[in-house]
């Protein structure tokens, strides 16, 4: 399956593009870093790229309910200049729901618009036709920063998942993006309780079935945290459990917190599924023989 973003021509299917989330906000719900310099968010976004990251998803608002949206022009002033300062080492993402934001973003070097409002502004699509960008269109009941967590909610979340999305991809195509710049995410954890999010995650194949790449946005979310009990900063092994779960059934983007980790696991995955070879010497260095290296072998 082909994605094209701005200038990019992605292959996606032999195995998983990780999105490095790279936040350029003091309050993310996973962490609380403060205000931080702009070099220091570049060198967080170069240490992303170096453990393995494909992609970086660069935001300046917060999903959290419990802070307030910020302004055009501070979340413009957040985002732009880190990717400015990182569009030449990697393809960029930009998390917003802000036409205006976007349209900065995409001409500081942006390449995607991942847009958690679900397409509510159609003004996101108009960007994307017109500038080439990749286009995140993600499914959630709520307007940005709202919440719902109520089991009542749908009468079937896996059907309104598909048919949100099979609507919203209409909206944007009839805006002018072409097929192959679309991506499709079914908001875990957006206006949907634990129990709900799983109940979709259990049907990505459904959502899969719409025939564009799935990115999975699941790293660190509450429904890990209803299965496991932990906090947002102690949930990367439940993340793996679901990230391989999620790639089984279709995911081909990973947005991730623990991009080294996530790497790690997929790496190894990929040789006990006979995905990639060991080579005989692999892993056998001078070091692990004390008392000379065997005649047999040559280390180089």
């Amino acid at each position: 399956m082909i994605l094209r973003a701005g200038t990019h021509r992605l292959e996606l299917g032999a195995r998983p593009l990780l999105m490095g989330i790279l936040n350029a906000t003091p309050d993310s719900f996973s962490e609380e870093r403060g205000e931080e310099p702009l070099s220091a968010r570049v060198r967080r976004g170069r240490a992303l790229i170096a453990a393995g990251a494909d992609l970086l998803d660069v935001g300046g608002e917060s999903a959290r309910g419990d802070r307030p949206a910020v302004s055009v022009q501070e979340e413009i002033e957040r985002v732009c200049g880190l990717v400015a300062a990182l569009a030449d080492e990697a393809l960029i993402s930009v998390d917003t729901y802000k036409p205006e934001v976007a349209e900065a973003a995409v001409a500081a070097g942006a390449a995607i618009v991942n847009d958690v409002s679900g397409l509510r502004d159609v003004r996101l699509a108009e960007v994307c036709a017109r500038t080439g960008a990749g286009l995140v269109v993600m499914h959630t009941a709520v307007a940005p920063k709202g919440t719902l967590l109520d089991p009542a909610t749908y009468d079937d979340v896996v059907n309104d998942v598909v048919a949100f999305l099979t609507e919203r991809v209409a909206v944007a195509r009839a805006a002018g993006v072409g097929e192959e710049q679309l991506v499709l995410d079914p908001g875990p954890d957006f206006a949907k309780t634990p129990a709900q999010t799983v109940a979709v995650l259990r049907r990505l194949d459904a959502v899969a079935a719409l025939g564009r790449p799935i990115l999975l946005a699941a790293s660190r979310k509450d429904f890990i945290g209803a299965v496991t009990g932990r906090p947002p900063a102690e949930r990367d092994p439940g993340t793996l459990a679901a990230l391989a779960y999620g790639v089984e059934q279709g995911a081909s983007i990973l947005r991730v917190h623990d991009v080294a980790g996530v790497r790690d696991f997929f790496a190894v995955r990929a040789v006990l599924a006979g995905e990639r070879e060991l080579g005989p010497l692999e892993g056998l260095t001078p070091e692990r023989y004390p008392d000379g290296v065997p005649s047999h072998l040559s280390l180089g």
